[in-house]
């Protein structure tokens, strides 16, 4: 196998359209491994490109159909809104043989485009990094979906090309990988843009609020996540949400959890909250056994507000043991659960698809059922403590939004309102990022 890899790193050429952040990283891991790697993005950004990656290992040419007629795997690297208009101008330039994939969210209408728009000889092998541009390929879900195959071989050689990943592969239908990817994402991110969006609404920034609201190992991932989300591009969560149908029910459904949820603390119906929970936390959680994804010791490491009491004069470790204090009723977390729930969803059946976000939203929500006393804490603050009133109500309102948006399937209403909240938080970003990143390794080590 070795000598035939080497034939192929001689005589084929991989091609990739679209040269955004992810593109970008498979442009560079393919050719840094000794593949013959040609790209393209927008013709208009072509001078700029060549000028820009002139001392790269891959090669930058004018369009897709200079990519498409000379490479043996075209790799689609395009927004989902997108693909199907690029693939249609593109695909019938695709190389007699050749093998052609994407890397979108969701595969059904990117298995459409390729059998609408490519020629009946061009096999269809697709492919799925489960995770972001800035985190670590090793060890990652890599989803292979051979769709339409020709030749066993064909198969064997785009493993050989993204082998230099060293993800783990998971091969998978476009159905049933569509399905899983809903079921581990679309709840979760709806989450934490409706926490973004709320405090954006609300013109604060968590941690730096004056009265330490925030504080606290699940707070540090709270805002740590929803801050790395809006840092990244808004359409990378428009794909997923918008095009995926079984994405759709499953927003809806956060959007209901969570008015629900609130609507039972206004009316003070405590017996009826702790009863709808714990049976969520039956049948999320029932069968759990062993250690928690996460602890505590290292949730605090990670916070945006260290170092802001000492800035304003006071001790820190009685800063700290005063923000323990203060109550939190973690709508956002406490609908996850209640929407998988609702939903039939159990979130340990694709582990092994799990992104990496999603490893740690499962584990932010299993601290919070299964830490010793913390959900009655959670329902004693939802109900009887006025401090996050406001900040839930804004929330509620916030997912509903974002319900809203997908449901409408509007790419452009989601861009304007990703990249308002975007903009607020853009001064933090920087500091965010670094810490969030640190985050992430540390979170992840530890939960595998």
């Amino acid at each position: 196998m070795e000598e035939q890899i080497k034939e192929w790193k001689a005589t084929r050429i991989i091609g990739i359209i679209g040269l955004g952040d992810m593109g970008l990283l498979y442009a560079n891991k393919f050719s840094e491994a000794g593949w013959n790697v040609v790209c393209c993005d927008r013709e208009e950004f072509y001078e700029e490109l060549k000028d820009k990656y002139k001392d790269a290992k891959f090669s930058i040419v004018l369009n897709g159909h200079y990519v498409s007629r000379v490479s043996d795997y075209v790799i689609y690297s395009v927004e989902a809104a997108n693909l199907d208009k690029i693939v249609s101008l593109y695909g019938p330039s695709t190389k007699v043989k050749a093998i052609v994939g994407g890397q979108t969210s969701c595969k059904s209408p990117e298995i459409a485009a390729f059998e609408k728009y490519l020629p009946p000889d061009v096999d269809i092998i697709t492919v799925h990094s489960l995770h972001g541009p800035k985190v670590n390929t090793e060890g990652q879900p890599l989803v292979i979906i051979n769709h339409r195959c020709s030749d066993d071989k064909n198969l064997q050689f785009i493993e050989s090309i993204v082998s230099c990943l060293k993800s783990k592969h998971v091969y998978l239908t476009f159905e049933e990988h569509d399905r899983i990817t809903a079921d581990t994402q679309a709840v979760t991110h709806a989450a934490f843009l409706s926490m973004g969006a709320a405090w954006a609404k609300v013109k604060v920034y968590p941690w730096t609020h004056g009265t330490n609201k925030w504080y606290g190992g699940l707070e540090n991932v709270k805002v740590n996540i929803s801050l790395r989300i809006y840092s990244n591009k808004w359409h990378v969560y428009a794909g997923l949400a918008i095009t995926n149908p079984h994405a759709h029910h499953q927003i809806l459904q956060y959007a209901t959890s969570a008015t629900e949820l609130f609507s039972l603390f206004l009316a003070g119906k405590r017996e009826e909250v702790t009863k709808r929970l714990l049976e969520a936390k039956k049948f999320v959680f029932g069968n759990h056994t062993g250690l928690l994804l996460l602890d505590d010791l290292i949730l605090e490491q990670y916070s945006l507000s260290k170092g802001i009491s000492n800035s304003e004069g006071s001790n820190d470790n009685e800063s700290k043991d005063k923000t323990k204090t203060v109550p939190n009723s973690h709508l956002s977390l406490l609908a996850i659960v209640d929407s998988w729930y609702r939903l039939g969803i159990n979130p340990y059946d694709h582990m092994i698809c799990s992104t990496p976000l999603f490893r740690i939203f499962l584990g932010v929500s299993e601290y919070l059922f299964l830490e010793p006393n913390l959900l009655e804490q959670t329902i004693d603050a939802a109900m009887n403590d006025q401090s996050f009133r406001t900040d839930d109500l804004e929330f509620v309102i916030a997912a509903r939004e974002w319900s809203s948006i997908v449901t409408f399937q509007s790419f452009d209403l989601y861009e304007e309102r990703f990249e308002q909240v975007q903009e607020f938080f853009k001064p933090m970003f920087p500091e965010a990022n670094k810490l969030g990143n640190e985050m992430m390794k540390t979170l992840l080590s530890h939960s595998k």
